[in-house]
């Protein structure tokens, strides 16, 4: 068998040493996972406006939850960005598809839960005044109106709250906060002096 240069029999295990000891020694290792740190969430709020500036909202009964009034939306699945899982959602769980326009106008991070949730918040058009949405689960929502910002039902789901807040120009709800999405300005390119831009 040929000798691999720089190897030291026994280099195989070295790292999965490294952990037994110092779980040993009381510690956690570095390649170890934290006991009971969960993994953040991430998800998604549509906030769809119909041409007479109605917003669709769906009343929440899911079990185990108290009723509330809730914003189209759900986790990001793998591959997707925001605005595709915000037309995603809104079709799977309203049957309404005529979405356009799809774009984030806010980010809100929950500082107050036991988890971590990131929810971006997805502002969207219909161009019928008459979209009627379905309601496709009935284990979740047992139906969706459409409301005028000023006249919205309430109580408001709390991540919904927190993006139709921002989406209003409102104060955060306590236990949020709200991230603008801002263009940002373009970084200047340097010259040299021949006037050229200096390759990137």
């Amino acid at each position: 068998m040929r000798d691999v240069p720089g190897y030291r029999r026994g280099d195989d295990q070295r790292s999965l040493r490294g952990r037994q000891r110092t779980a040993r020694l009381g510690g956690t290792a570095v390649t170890a996972p934290a006991a009971g740190r969960s993994h953040p969430i991430v998800g998604v709020g549509a906030v769809v406006v119909r041409p007479d500036g109605a917003v669709l909202i769906g009343h929440r009964i899911k079990q185990g939850e108290p009723a509330s009034w809730c914003l189209p939306g759900g986790h990001v699945e793998a591959g997707e960005n925001f605005e595709a899982a915000a037309v995603r959602e809104t079709g799977e769980e309203t049957g309404v598809h005529g979405v356009a326009g799809a774009r984030v106008f806010t980010l809100a991070l929950q500082t107050d839960g036991a988890r971590v949730h990131v929810i971006a918040g997805v502002l969207a058009r219909v161009a019928e005044h008459e979209t009627a949405a379905a309601t496709l689960e009935p284990e979740i929502f047992d139906r969706w109106v459409w409301a005028r910002p000023e006249e919205l039902p309430t109580p408001l789901f709390p991540a919904s709250a927190a993006l139709l807040a921002a989406w209003r120009d409102e104060p955060a709800p306590e236990g949020w906060t709200l991230y603008p999405t801002v263009e940002a300005t373009p970084y200047p390119r340097a010259e040299h002096r021949s006037g050229h831009p200096v390759p990137r």
